[in-house]
This record gives C-alpha cells, structure tokens and sequence, in this order.
C-alpha cells in the first residue's frame, strides 16, 4: 500500500529541512555533541562501578588527582569523578528535558486559546503572564523548592511552572499571526469549529516555533537545574552535576586545589547548553525562512 498525498509532502518536506540543517556547520557539531552525551547517559549504569560511585563502598583516596586508575580523579569520599559526571548527565538530561516540555506544554496551551479566543478572559490570562515574567524566575523555582521540599520531582515542577511565561508570549503572537490568514476565515466560514481550526490549522502553524523553542530552552532548564541543586534543593541521593558542583563546594575542593573536581560537570554543563544553543539556532534558521535567506 502506496503512502498517500500528505505523507508523500511530509517526507519531502522532512527530506528537504534535514538537508538545510546540514549546512548550518555549528549546528551538526551541536547536534554530534548531544548525541554523544546522551549515549554516555543512557550507557552510564554499563560503562560505571557500582563500588566507583557508592559512598559506602569506594576506596579510592580523598581528593586525589587524575591518574591511571581515576582518569578524572576522585572526590572527598575518594569515588570517581568520571563516573560520577556520566551518571550526573542522567539526572541533568532527565530534569531539564522533563521541565522544558512541562513548561512548554503549559505556554503553547496558554499561548493557544489565549490567541485564538481572545476577549477579557485572554486579556486577564496575559497580565498574569506579564506578572510571572517581570519575576525572576529563579528566584520563584527556588522559593517553590523550599516550600515543596527537596527532589527531583519538585525541581521539574518548580523549573516548569515558573518559565512557561516566555513560551505563551511566544506562542500567542504566532497564533494571531496563524489566525489573520485567509485559509481560516475561509475554514470558519465553512463550518470549521473552535476544535478544527486549532487542531488541524493553528497548531500545524505555531508547532516548528514551539519545537525551535523548546530545543532552546532544555538548556536554559538544566542551568537552573544545576543552581537548585547547587542550592541543595534536589534530591540528596541522586548524582546531578549541580549536586556534584555542591559537594566540591562544601568539601573544600576549591582551597584544595582540587580543579579535577570542578572542571568535569561545568564543562558538562556548558558544554550541553552550548550544543542545545546551536541545535536550535540552526533549527531557527532552518524553519524561518527570513532566517534563511539571510
């Protein structure tokens, strides 16, 4: 059975933005570089010890520097660095992926309706919006971790429901920009309903925006990730780079001398902002097309 008309066009369509995309250099990098760190993610329980990475059963010295044994040398509990930060990108991956989409769920919903039903109630909906966006966000998700209590559940919800602002402002412009066109007032006037019209024209038209910003803001999440647990709000039994940056803190790794310690999860961490910036960038460009003819 022969695929029929719309997914012969989607497949071109597909075909033909994968090609952009590989002419955007900086973005193919970022793109290599995730698709490493998240093959070292998923691979982490494989390529670590148990006994590397267990406080109770590590042997290795205190603070000791890199080594044959301990490529990335080891903490104050004297456990491997190395693999600690590939355990760390599971939990760093996990939260900023698990809060973009939650927030980005939230601001295209309320992006949505907002721009396709309008009148009072969108108004109040977007002097809220403006509210939460004058707030720094940080300071919210943290003031939400201490009430909520420390967890990797509670920094998903804290770091969801604080930046979904930027996402509905984002979201409501393309939607009035989707709904000025001439293909709705003519699907309107055939009978097309409130649900037709965003399901089937408004979404398909405000869906690559939502997919370039929330390849964009994973990055941004993980930041705000790491300086929660940083802060000591995450969960105190799971390995994160934020967590890893803390215990070098409070360990004294810095008066130590111990860069070893350090260097590893925050070159991870710019390391994945900086290859989700470039992804998104080209995904930008490849999608708009005033972009791209620049």
């Amino acid at each position: 059975m022969s695929p029929g008309p719309a997914w012969t066009r989607r497949r071109a369509a597909a075909t033909a933005a994968w090609a952009e995309f590989r002419r955007h250099r900086a973005g193919l990098v970022g793109l290599g570089v995730l698709a490493a760190i998240v093959a070292l993610a998923l691979l982490a329980p494989v390529l670590t010890d148990p006994t590397g990475v267990d406080v109770t059963r590590a042997t290795g010295p205190r603070l000791a520097g890199p080594s044959g044994a301990y490529w990335l040398g080891t903490d104050e509990s004297g456990r491997s660095v190395a693999q600690l930060t590939l355990l760390g990108a599971r939990i760093s991956l996990l939260v900023g992926l698990s809060a973009t989409l939650l927030s980005v769920a939230i601001g295209t919903l309320v992006g949505v309706l907002t721009g396709h039903f309008g009148g009072w109630g969108a108004a109040v909906v977007m002097r809220l919006t403006d509210f939460f966006l004058v707030l720094p966000s940080l300071v919210l998700a943290i003031a939400l971790s201490a009430v909520l209590g420390a967890g990797l559940g509670t920094i998903i919800l804290a770091i969801g429901v604080t930046s979904w602002p930027s996402a509905a402002r984002l979201v409501r412009a393309q939607t009035l920009t989707v709904e000025a066109r001439p293909y709705i007032e003519r699907a309107k006037a055939l009978g097309g309903g409130h649900r037709h019209v965003i399901t089937h024209h408004v979404l398909p038209g405000v869906l690559p925006l939502v997919f370039v910003n929330t390849v964009l803001a994973v990055g941004t999440a993980i930041v705000a990730e790491s300086t929660l647990a940083f802060f000591g709000l995450g969960d105190p039994t799971a390995v994160s780079w934020g967590s890893m940056l803390r215990s070098a803190f409070n360990s004294g790794a810095i008066t130590a001398g111990a860069w070893w310690y350090l260097l590893p999860p925050g070159v991870a961490i710019a390391a994945v902002v900086l290859a989700f910036t470039l992804c998104g960038r080209a995904m930008e460009s490849v999608l708009n097309p005033r972009l791209r003819e620049r």
